[in-house]
């Protein structure tokens, strides 16, 4: 009698199934659902990786976890990766750690599984000093399971803001986001946005009209131009997926891969010395006229290198990354051609936490000043300009980089003293010989220092007229803060250039030793 054999698995069989496996992970297992992703114009997980990674570069891992809960019809749909890739690869030859929702798998929702392997690839970047990505294309937590993924969304947010400026964290949002999911983009240091697919909000459409009655849709509620123009929480927006994810890595190759490092510098064939006597037309000296700042900015730094944070939001001041004889830098610079260059609560706002990345990152600054003061208001004042406006104040005082300013134009009242004065701690401050420096424009100032003379006056017109004059020649001329210190240098336009070169070069060992404390208090 013989018994029959079990049959022998060789070492082949097992990498076979292992490729198997592996290849089903990353098709997916439903190929209609890849099908249904592209006919959102979306692109799956590691589509996505593979556009945002160097070729070949990446390393993914836990792709085998599944998740363990029952219930609700769960235990029997266990696809391989939860739904989440996670893993890391490089950027320019720079290590990057990257996690993607997969919204093949259980729309991308985030379960117990999904969430411990986010949290490992955050605890990785964190140990290793290395940026954090995140391609966010899931529909929030997982309902099936409960409260385990809530709390999962809980270790997320303590890692993220464990990790704030400590590594660079960039949000990139590439489907619908709800609830938890939208937090934790909003912890990190900057989100992009892609019209059509991208779409952030806490309570959705649904929930929206059921307790409000408004009626609005997905894109009408948080897609990607209203969280670029209207609540400033997207700082790019970008028509596709495929130029978006290029702007990623252009502005991963601007940024040190953690706060001991300086940020990367790159071979410049811009010369040092190039004149920019342009400045000259694209400035008009009258300070009524309006101009495009963004042209200023280009014109002195390295081949129009520039990339705008938050271009479509809060756009009477312009923040801007770029490169200075190689050197990144980060710009605040006053719009003219957008409310004339006041500060309000948005460009308060956004300048603050643009100067706070600058600072926390080791990237000196550079603030272009033509502001002729604070927004005037009821809705200003009632919606807080004093505390939000602080908040600009708090950051500039706060910062310890290399911190140039320029006086182009107009610099009136307390504007002038946010903007990065002498007085709040800018190692050096130059200005333009069309600079006007003083606590107020010089017909305003005639009109309250001189209102007897010229109510008494026989021709108020011509007293107004002459009083304006005086106090311009007074107080208003371009050498007063030189005189008095608080400009160290009034420059020819044609040789900004040079000159911030040379003063950024100064000051690249820049060292400065802050009060001993936990943290500190700033104005909210």
């Amino acid at each position: 009698m013989t018994t029959a054999q079990a049959p022998v698995t060789t070492a082949g069989d097992r990498l076979g199934e292992l490729r198997e496996i592996k290849e089903l992970a990353r098709l997916g297992a439903d190929p209609k659902a890849t099908e249904r992703q592209h006919a959102k114009g979306k692109l799956t997980a590691y589509e996505r990786i593979d556009l945002l990674l160097d070729p070949g570069s990446f390393t993914e891992v836990e792709q085998l976890r599944r998740h363990r809960a029952t219930g609700f019809g769960l235990e029997a749909k266990r696809p391989h990766t939860d739904g989440v890739v996670t893993g890391w690869g490089t950027v320019e030859g720079r290590t990057v750690f990257v996690y993607a929702h997969d919204f093949r798998i259980f729309g991308g929702a985030l379960g117990e599984a999904h969430a411990q392997k986010i949290q490992k690839i955050m605890d990785m970047a964190i140990a290793a000093g290395a940026p954090l990505v995140s391609l966010n294309d899931g529909a929030g937590a997982r309902i099936q399971e409960g409260v385990s993924a809530l709390a999962g969304y809980g270790g997320i947010f303590q890692r993220n803001t464990r990790a704030s400026g400590v590594i660079p964290q960039i949000s990139v949002m590439l489907g619908p986001c709800a609830g938890g999911a939208a937090y934790s983009p909003a912890l990190t240091d900057f989100v992009f946005a892609v019209r059509g697919i991208s779409q952030m909000f806490i309570t959705g459409p649904d929930v929206v009209r059921s307790v409000t009655g408004e009626q609005v849709t997905q894109d009408g509620l948080g897609g990607a131009d209203v969280h670029g123009g209207v609540s400033g929480v997207a700082h790019f927006v970008h028509d596709d997926e495929e130029s978006c994810l290029a702007d990623v890595r252009l502005l991963l190759s601007m940024l040190p891969s953690n706060n001991r490092e300086l940020p990367p510098a790159a071979p410049n064939g811009d010369p040092a010395d190039r004149r920019v006597d342009r400045l000259l037309d694209l400035v008009p000296a009258d300070g009524n006229r309006s101009y495009d700042i963004r042209d200023v900015i280009t014109e002195i730094v390295d081949d129009d290198e520039v990339l705008e944070v938050h271009a479509q939001w809060g756009a009477n001041l312009v923040c801007a990354l770029a490169r200075l004889d190689g050197q990144v830098i980060g710009v605040v610079a006053s719009q003219p051609s957008s409310l004339a260059g006041v500060l309000d609560i948005k460009a308060s706002e956004k300048g603050a936490r643009f100067v706070q990345f600058c600072d926390a990152f080791n990237i000196p600054l550079l603030t272009l000043v033509d502001v002729p003061g604070f927004l005037p208001g009821v809705d200003q004042e009632h919606e807080g300009i004093i505390r939000r406006g602080a908040k600009l104040l708090y950051a500039y005082c706060n910062a310890t980089v290399p911190r140039v300013s320029v006086i182009l134009r107009k610099a009136y009242g307390g504007a002038y003293i946010v903007m990065d004065s002498r007085s709040i701690g800018a190692d050096l401050s130059y200005a333009w010989p069309t600079n006007e420096i003083a606590v107020m424009g010089a017909e305003a100032a005639a009109d309250v220092v001189f209102r007897r003379e010229i109510a008494a006056a026989q021709d108020p017109a011509a007293t107004r007229e002459q009083k304006i004059k005086e106090y311009r020649r007074e107080l208003v001329h371009p050498y007063y803060a030189a005189e008095r210190g608080l400009v160290d240098d009034v420059i020819h336009p044609g040789d900004t250039r040079s000159v911030l070169i040379r003063a950024f070069a100064m000051l690249r060992r820049k060292d400065v030793d802050l009060p001993q404390r936990k943290h500190g208090n700033p104005p909210q």
